[in-house]
Parts: structure tokens; sequence; C-alpha cells
């Protein structure tokens, strides 16, 4: 099954930019997830556990790294065009 899923980090830190292009650029590391950004949030695509999985794995590295940081997450059951823009 696919997980549609909208992320947006905001780090409790007063140079938030640099943990939010390091979480980015660590979901770019999973080939198995489609991910588009932009102003507002990064959405990604891909199977559900594979996503689920990479969200926890990703999710606890930057706290370990950048410490607080707010995660607010949405998820949709299925895949959506991630290019669809209105």
């Amino acid at each position: 099954m696919k997980l549609t899923a909208e992320i947006s980090m905001y780090p409790f830190n007063e140079n938030y930019l640099d943990p939010i292009k390091w979480f980015i650029d660590r979901v770019d590391s999973y080939d198995n997830i489609e991910r588009v950004t932009n102003a507002m949030a990064t959405q990604v695509c891909g199977e559900y556990s594979d996503v689920m999985s990479m969200l926890a794995i990703e999710m606890q590295a930057a706290h370990k790294k950048w410490g607080k940081a707010v995660f607010v997450c949405k998820f949709i059951g299925g895949q959506l065009d991630l290019s669809h823009s209105e």
C-alpha cells in the first residue's frame, strides 16, 4: 500500500534553515521515496512501511543532532501526484 505524507519541521534553533535543509537532504537519500519540497512543507510518497520507517529514523536523527524540533505531519493512504499544482 502506498502512503503520501506532508512534513513540516520547526526547529527550536535561531538558525532554523540548516536543520531543515539537513533533514530534506537525509530524506533524499531514500531511493524508494519520492520527495517534493515547497515553501511550506515537504511531501513524500512511497510504500507505507518505507515512509513510516524513514520518518521514524530521520526524526530521531534530527532530534539527536539538532535538539528540540516540532514535526507536523499529515498522512493520506494512497499515492498522490506530487507534481500536481493549481
